[in-house]
């Protein structure tokens, strides 16, 4: 029995936005007719390629915090704090693809869950070595 089902929950779908992201940049590929390896060409697909690295790159951190915070503070509080994290990064792609200028409120939650994620994470893990 998995005694960590939200977290779980949470690195799936974070799974699954990641290759969704990774498909809208395939289909302004085929779209804007933008070639492999080409990383730049149409402002629509530019901006599909950044909302897909910038989403990986924030999923490498978040992941190892999440499964920390989990262990060593609450799995109910990473599933939220998780929970909370992807929703922001699913508002933060969507408003960026609409128009980059208004990301920043979906970045800034994200970035909140993150922080109290891993501010968690280190208290839990220093409490524990104390303990």
């Amino acid at each position: 029995m998995n005694p960590y089902p939200g977290p779980a929950l949470v690195t799936l779908a974070t799974s699954f936005l990641l290759f969704a992201c990774a498909a809208y940049v395939g289909r302004c590929r085929i779209r804007f007719g933008i070639k492999a390896p080409a990383t730049s060409g149409h402002p629509q697909f530019e901006i599909a390629h950044r909302i897909q690295a910038n989403t990986v790159e924030n999923s490498v951190a978040f992941l190892p915090v999440l499964w920390v915070f989990a262990s060593s503070v609450s799995s109910l509080w990473a599933t939220v704090l998780g929970g909370v994290w992807l929703l922001a990064r699913v508002w933060y792609a969507i408003a960026y693809a609409r128009d980059p200028r208004t990301r920043g409120a979906g970045f800034l939650l994200s970035m909140l869950c993150f922080g109290a994620l891993g501010i968690g994470a280190a208290v839990g893990v220093v409490l524990g070595m104390l303990g």
